[in-house]
């Protein structure tokens, strides 16, 4: 088997005397789509934060692509950081650039090119997006909450990485728009075959694109496997969110969209 793209081992994070998270280990495999789900406050945007070096860790261990990684952008090799791309919970989008400006942020600080070379890989990346071709001379205000997700995705894809961090992509989308959204995530990761961890509360998602689902309750991961798998863990969390009543329409849904899938033409 594979080693994995991110292992992470005994990971213990705080803040003060709080402790988010204690203990935790994680696997995340190559060409996987995996979903981290969890209450609020457990800890899943401060763990893509620490697998990416923005936040501390108080023990333990975290490697990338087999590479320890610290807290500290400037202790992570820029080898490194060029491979992953993350699209921060609500977009982060530069509100003083354009969207083109955007996607050309990462391009400006670890590549040197000229610029019309870079105006074509902002309008191509803004295409893999499915943007609008107008829409990279736009500012993020002029955008609607799609688009800035979608224009935030093109940023984090503009130096075709192979690791792809999603925090809530989908927070805040219509029902219809989101889940054009998690087809999209699915067909950029087939093509680009791309490894993508993402952080989400969206039950359809976790049914419709993910290959794995990692729950983060008690300060760890207490299940990571295939959503059926996770649903028939018996833990107090898992149960109430996967076997409410949400979690049982989400089920049914997927279950009807398999079975009509199969059926023959």
């Amino acid at each position: 088997m594979a080693a994995p793209v991110i292992e992470v081992r005994s990971l213990v994070t705080q803040f003060g005397d709080t402790r988010v998270h204690d203990g935790l280990d994680l696997d995340v495999r190559p060409g996987e789509i995996l979903g981290v789900v969890g209450g609020s406050g457990s800890g899943k945007s401060v763990l893509m934060r620490a697998i990416i070096g923005l936040q501390p860790a108080a023990a333990g261990t975290i490697r990338v692509f087999g590479e320890e990684v610290h807290a500290g952008a400037h202790m992570l090799s820029s080898a490194l950081t060029r491979r992953w791309g993350v699209l921060f919970q609500g977009g982060a989008l530069f509100s003083g650039l354009t969207v083109a400006e955007n996607i050309q942020v990462p391009l400006r600080e670890f590549l040197h090119m000229p610029e019309r070379l870079m105006d074509e890989i902002a309008a191509y990346k803004v295409a893999m997006a499915a943007l609008p071709a107008d829409a990279g001379p736009k500012y993020p205000a002029e955008l609607s909450g799609g688009m800035k997700k979608r224009a935030a995705l093109a940023r984090a894809l503009a130096l075709d990485p192979e690791l792809l961090f999603l925090d809530e992509p989908t927070a805040g989308l219509d029902p219809i728009s989101a889940a054009a959204f998690d087809s999209l995530i699915r067909t950029l990761a087939q093509s680009m075959a791309l490894t993508v961890f993402l952080i989400t509360h969206d039950l359809d998602t976790l049914h419709s694109i993910c290959d794995r689902v990692a729950v983060i309750a008690d300060k760890r991961i207490v299940a990571n496997a295939p959503i059926d798998e996770v649903r028939r863990v018996d833990h107090p969390w898992i149960r109430d969110y996967f076997s409410g009543p949400r979690g049982r329409a989400a089920a049914g849904a997927h279950h009807r969209a398999r079975v009509h899938a199969d059926e023959p033409a």
